[in-house]
């Protein structure tokens, strides 16, 4: 299966494509902004294309080609304003499944955040984040794509564990960004995640059997 991660220079796609990688069962598709990280991907053997979220539903489309499976893990950084977050969490989001369903390819799992389906437990300092992520959710499940919506607590940048809780609903909790990769590794062909979306944080659970009891 190839799999095109989108979003592939940032820190849960480095991890994931590395997973992919290393996997007899997976191609990995790195999905980057810039030309150089198209080039560093490549010296490594891994497929890779330039794609602007912020451009059109062809250009994404063209980017995917080929691909059998999308992992949309992009984000505009914190370090940019609500119109970023709005043009590439919310907009370039929406406008990845759009160009997944025009090329025909139907597995597609979002990377969101934790009890981003309600709003009562939005961060309050991350709102405009939250909103683009509730409303790319929303757009995923109307899609008619085959989807899982993975919502992670507070990213750590620390070693994973290998164990998680995956629920439905979760209260706060923080999970290191290479757990993350390995439960988007661990749903991709896990049938009990399609159409599914569940909140994710460290645990007591090894992943896989976690994913396979959502």
């Amino acid at each position: 299966m190839k799999v095109a991660v989108v979003g592939a220079n940032g820190q849960i796609g480095k991890h994931l494509i590395d997973l992919l990688h290393n996997s007899e069962d997976y191609k990995p598709m790195a999905i980057v902004r810039k030309e150089e990280q198209v080039q560093s991907f490549k010296d490594e053997g891994i497929a890779a294309s330039l794609v602007d979220l912020e451009g059109s539903v062809e250009q994404i489309a063209e980017g995917l080609k080929d691909a059998d499976a999308v992992v949309f893990t992009a984000g505009s950084g914190g370090s940019t304003g609500s119109d970023k977050t709005l043009l590439v969490d919310l907009d370039g989001a929406v406008k990845t499944m759009e160009a997944a369903k025009q090329i025909d390819i139907d597995r597609f799992i979002i990377v969101s955040a934790l009890q981003a389906h309600h709003r009562e437990n939005w961060n309050d300092s991350l709102l405009p984040y939250y909103a683009a992520k509730h409303y790319a959710d929303k757009e995923l499940e109307r899609s008619g794509l085959t989807y899982t919506i993975i919502r992670p607590g507070g990213l750590l940048n620390e070693a994973g564990t290998g164990k998680v809780s995956a629920a439905e609903n979760l209260s706060r909790g923080s999970i290191p960004r290479e757990d993350v990769a390995r439960a988007i590794f661990a749903s991709l062909t896990e049938k009990k995640t399609y159409n599914r979306g569940f909140d994710l944080i460290s645990g007591n659970n090894p992943i896989e059997e976690a994913v396979k009891e959502i």
